[in-house]
């Protein structure tokens, strides 16, 4: 009886071994319920199969369909449509989706259009209203320092006027 691997490595990720391949799957960043379970479908493998069961072959034809889904699978279940650069349906994981996320960021920076700038003040883009949230890291409303308020009694003369205490009048 062949060992059964706590840990399997599938497309950079180090997945839980007694998962089943489905949810197992979801854990790579990029991959949802709907992809996961495409996925095993075009591959005729069970998703209620413990991960750790798959033999060599089986994890290969799983990377090999992670590289190259557009030929499989339908393209609007993939996350990147009409990429810039290419103009390719690509579904990107684990570290590709981070790398383009960053640099489709910092194009719209460099554009400076509406959503590039509104990502570089750190303000919602998609338009959330802003005057009671996001309001994080900056100073809220006006502080006033704790002064002793100056009444003028005559014009020679100033006096100072005694703090109120709360709840008495």
């Amino acid at each position: 009886m062949a060992e059964l691997n706590q840990i399997v490595k599938v497309s950079q990720t180090y997945l839980d071994g007694n998962k089943p391949l489905s949810m197992a799957l979801m854990k790579i960043k990029g991959i949802n319920f709907m992809f996961s379970n495409a996925l095993c479908n075009v591959l005729e493998i069970d998703g209620s199969r413990r991960l750790n069961t798959l033999n060599q072959q089986e994890i290969q034809a799983i990377e090999a369909l992670l590289e190259r889904p557009a030929d499989k699978l339908p393209k609007w279940l993939l996350n990147r449509r009409k990429d810039y650069e290419t103009g390719e349906d690509l579904h990107l994981t684990a570290v590709k989706l981070s790398l383009n996320k960053e640099f489709d960021i910092k194009r719209l920076k460099q554009v400076k259009s509406y959503r590039g700038l509104r990502h570089a003040w750190g303000l919602p883009l998609r338009g959330q209203r802003t005057r009671s949230h996001f309001r994080h890291g900056r100073a809220v409303g006006v502080s006033k320092k704790a002064q002793k308020s100056v009444k003028k009694v005559d014009s020679s003369k100033t006096v100072a006027k005694k703090p109120e205490a709360k709840g008495k009048k």
